[in-house]
């Protein structure tokens, strides 16, 4: 008998017996349905931590901390400076492996008012032009701020989309936009003038989706979950923290914000953040190395600092997606398995039920690696089966799992993940079936023919 009528007579005796094999090939059918579903999942959790990642910078970007003066220096912890702009100037002057310093002073507790509309920004920061290579921000209508702006300390901002949305209205259906240059808001009760506009931040499926709205029109909206305002699908919040900042320039906030003080009328010149960027990620460790002989110098000896990388963020998301993928592994393993030992109990009951067709196969010449052979195939094609349901099946699941999932990390099916179900489900099918394959190929033919 060749391999193809052995297969034939396999799907045949699938057929011949169709709910018993489909409880047989239920847990197959979940096992692969499971794998395919939880490996999705865990790329949509990739997609979302890259994709925030590269959002709020990239991988070369460094971010300079605060940090607790070391133990045996804590008899200088009333020294310790902190970060200000003297830091910044003497990076961005005497350290030539940094291709960008930029600092940032943060406004805490902003209430942004119009009107009688009110929001409250992700962040209101005092920066320098530096900023927008160094949070990958693109301006889209309007400018940044000039010398001129930094020098006099003008009251001028520059907002995200979100900001606009809340303030002066949201784009309306077929999207022409509320362009508010010129404008003016109200900060903590100062008014600024709206000198630019970043252009909207936003994840892939969040773009498909907007792009498939208009294409539908105002009289035919898309099914499905509302859209977010600033949220993409994946990578969520970084989005929205970019569509929802308010930019000023740093001496503006100084001089507006930081210079009268706090309760205790004592100013605050220290900056909130001093960010980063190598000019090559190959040259990483030389370039921090020179940016903390530089902040050793300006800081007296004081270690009041530290380095954090993106490269560590990156490290970090990629033992998360190991982890998890292991976890989800051993679990759709664990179903399979299941699966498995389902096919080798109805093979067995199969057997039983054939001991005398068994018998006359062997009496008309079927040899033991024959029937061998076919048993085994017939446990193949069961799996074989049931894994090409379970593929089918697991993009209901998934298309399921969208919507209970948050929209940052949005299932991606992966052919790697239904390549594995697949082979996976044939080497169960190969395991389940030895068994009842050396059962039948040792059966004695005179004791089969005699079976009742």
């Amino acid at each position: 008998m060749n391999l193809v009528n052995t297969i034939i007579v396999g799907l045949k005796e699938v057929w011949s017996h169709k709910f018993r094999s489909l409880l047989t090939m239920l847990g197959i059918i979940l096992g692969v349905a499971s794998l395919v579903g939880m490996a999705a999942i865990i790329k949509g959790m990739e997609n979302g931590m890259k994709e925030a990642m590269i959002a709020m910078g990239g991988a070369d970007k460094v971010l300079l901390e605060e940090e607790e003066v070391p133990v045996w220096q804590e008899q200088l912890a009333d020294q310790a400076p902190g970060r200000t702009i003297i830091d910044a100037r003497a990076l961005r002057d005497s350290a030539p492996l940094l291709r960008l310093v930029s600092p940032e002073m943060a406004i805490y507790g902003v209430t942004l008012t119009r009107a009688d509309k009110m929001t409250m920004p992700s962040e209101c920061v005092g920066v320098s032009p530096a900023v927008l290579d160094m949070n990958l921000h693109t301006l889209q209508y309007g400018r940044f701020f000039t010398d001129l702006d930094e020098e006099y300390a003008n009251p001028v901002c520059v907002i995200g989309t979100g900001i606009r949305d809340e303030l002066f209205g949201e784009p309306d259906k077929i999207g022409r936009e509320i362009i508010p240059i010129g404008q003016i808001l109200f900060i903590n009760g100062q008014p600024f003038t709206i000198v630019g506009m970043f252009q909207h931040y936003e994840g892939e499926e969040e773009k498909k989706q907007r792009e498939l709205e208009k294409a539908a029109g105002p009289e035919k909206p898309q099914a499905g979950p509302a859209r977010r305002k600033g949220w993409g699908r994946r990578g969520g919040w970084a989005f929205w923290r970019k569509n929802m900042t308010v930019y000023m320039p740093l001496n503006t906030a100084w001089l507006r914000f930081r210079a009268a003080g706090d309760k205790d009328g004592i100013p605050d010149p220290r900056l909130t953040d001093i960010d980063l960027k190598v000019a090559d990620l190959s040259v990483l460790e030389p370039a921090l190395q020179q940016a903390r002989n530089v902040m050793m110098m300006t800081h007296r000896g004081i270690e009041d600092f530290g380095f954090r990388t993106q490269e560590n963020q990156l490290e970090n998301i990629n033992q998360q997606i190991r982890n998890a993928r292991l976890s989800g592994g051993i679990i759709a393993a664990i179903s399979l398995l299941v699966g498995g030992i389902g096919i080798m109990n109805i093979m067995l009951a199969s057997i039983n039920e054939r001991i005398r067709e068994i018998g006359i196969c062997k009496a008309v010449g079927a040899t033991g690696p024959a029937l061998f052979t076919q048993i085994l195939v017939e446990s193949v094609v069961i799996a074989l089966v049931g894994a090409l349901m379970g593929v089918v099946a697991s993009f209901g699941f998934v298309k399921i799992l969208e919507t209970v999932t948050p929209t940052a990390n949005a299932p991606v099916i992966t052919s790697t993940a239904l390549i594995a179900g697949v082979v996976f489900s044939a080497f169960v099918g190969v395991v389940a079936g030895l068994f009842p394959a050396f059962k039948a190929a040792r059966l004695n033919p005179i004791q089969a023919l005699r079976y009742e």
